[in-house]
Parts: structure tokens; sequence; C-alpha cells
């Protein structure tokens, strides 16, 4: 299976209902972000395999999906720190 089919899987395999709870609303953040690590390692492995390959703007326009990614993957990093110290505001 490829690294995209499986990073679909996962994305499938997420629920499609409101988490119950903070608990489970964590445990989705997790596998968002976990995805979202895939998504942009995928993107940079595109990028570093198609640079040479590519017209200068397509080049660009794949960086900043990679960008994007990875900073979409740091706001769920920060976004699951905030559920810890808010678990455990002794932390």
């Amino acid at each position: 299976m490829s690294e995209i089919e499986a990073l679909l899987d996962t994305l499938t395999g997420l629920p499609r209902t409101r988490p119950a709870g903070p608990a489970e609303a964590e445990i989705l953040l997790a596998r968002l972000r976990s995805a979202a690590a895939r998504w942009a390692d995928l993107l940079y492995e595109a990028h570093d395999g198609t640079r040479r390959q590519l017209p200068p703007r397509a080049e660009a326009a794949l960086m900043q999906a990679f960008r994007r990614a990875e900073e979409s993957y740091v706001e769920l990093e920060i976004a699951l720190r905030d559920c810890a110290d808010h678990r455990d505001p002794a932390h």
C-alpha cells in the first residue's frame, strides 16, 4: 500500500460524529496531527523528488503546499499541548 493510500485510509477512518467529550476530542486531534504530519512528509518528498523537473511556479506552489501542511501540523500540536495543560493544570 502506498503512503497516500495509507493516509487516505487514516482520514476515511476518522469518526464522522462529534466527539462525546474532551477525551474523544483530544484523541481526534491526535489522529489529525498524525495525518497532518504524514501529509507534510509526502509533500516534502514530492517536492524533493520533482523540484528539478517542475517549472518554477509549480515548484513554488508545491513548496507552499508543504509549508501549509507543516503549519497545520504545528497548530494541531499546539492544540494538543493546550488540551494536556487543561487536563493537568499543574503540568
